[in-house]
């Protein structure tokens, strides 16, 4: 049984419109959502990036909805104020809310000033972050130094249960790294041999939790609409990692990805004007193993991929509750 959760995506939809959609996929049957954390769009094109920590306070209060965020905490955010926000939600809204860690993107960092590791140290300045906000949830005080630095931080609003912190992970090398720190593992859609051996590297190194999968599609009344639509938004996103970890700015992931050609979104989203081919989709999604399953459909508007996902996919779904 596999929980199907809505995305909500910061970088191409305003907040008060993304509120509304997170409502009409819950009242469509999604039961479950999460959402992006980001600085900065991709590109010019989807042109918004709201903060997603008071966003999600309004998303729990309207809905009744489990949420989850992808976080990089270390650099834009100190990891004691994460906890701070995470322990505030969950205390809030017991057992509703999880976040995911990451180490994040150079298009959302950069604004700090500061230098832009390599990744072996943005990982173990993760790790870092993950046990600092481990002990404080806690309700330990915390005193680091290293790669963040703490003194004598205290959370004094904390939840009955610390929330899931969850690893998020694009590569097996990755997966089974979390493995040794995480409550569950999320990553993005790929060939299915590819998230068979990710979520594979997970578990074998003693990997625990939920296995998490966010799909991207493109839902439209026609191929040529559902195409275009992908094309429009979402390719700047079809680079894979590093140079989507370590460009900067909008304008050149829009430099990059002037030459990419519509058919080339097939490789990154699921494009299709029919219901049923969605829905084939997710349950092979979901034969992998993968317990929860988060949609994301790439355009700006959602609310037509919300109603005919809820009447014509979901049904074919065995969909259920966290």
């Amino acid at each position: 049984m596999t929980v199907f959760g809505f995305h909500a995506s910061h970088e191409q939809v305003p907040p008060a419109d993304l509120l509304r959609a997170v409502v009409r996929a819950e009242q469509a049957g999604f039961t479950a959502a999460m959402c992006s954390d980001h600085f900065s769009p991709w590109s010019e094109r989807q042109g918004e990036s709201g903060f997603a920590w008071s966003w999600l306070g309004a998303a729990l209060q309207a809905t009744g909805l489990t949420f989850g965020v992808v976080n990089a905490p270390g650099q834009r955010y100190h990891p004691a104020i994460i906890a701070q926000a995470i322990g505030t939600l969950a205390s809030m809204y017991p057992g509703r809310f999880w976040a995911a860690l990451g180490t994040g993107e150079a298009s959302n960092e950069h604004i700090t000033g500061d230098p832009w590791p390599r990744k072996s140290v943005r990982n173990a300045r993760l790790q870092h972050s993950v046990e600092v906000i481990r002990r404080l949830l806690r309700g330990e005080e915390v005193s680091h130094d290293g790669l963040i630095t703490v003194d004598r931080a205290r959370l004094w609003t904390l939840p009955d249960e610390p929330p899931q912190l969850i690893g998020a992970a694009v590569s097996e090398q990755t997966a089974k790294w979390c493995a040794t720190w995480a409550d569950g593992l999320i990553t993005v859609n790929a060939d299915e041999e590819h998230l068979r051996r990710t979520a594979a590297a997970y578990r074998d190194a003693g990997g625990r939790g939920m296995l998490c999968l966010q799909v991207h599609l493109s839902y439209a009344s026609d191929d040529d609409e559902a195409l275009r639509i992908a094309h429009e938004q979402w390719r700047t996103n079809v680079f894979p990692p590093p140079f989507c970890w370590d460009t900067e700015t909008v304008e050149s992931f829009d430099l990059a990805a002037r030459h990419v050609p519509p058919e080339a979104m097939h490789h990154t989203v699921r494009i299709s004007s029919d219901p049923g081919r969605h829905a084939e989709w997710l349950n092979q999604y979901a034969e992998l193993g993968y317990d929860a399953i988060y949609l994301h459909h790439v355009g700006q508007e959602q609310s037509e991929f919300i109603d005919v996902f809820g009447t014509k996919v979901l049904p074919q779904l065995e969909v259920t509750r966290p």
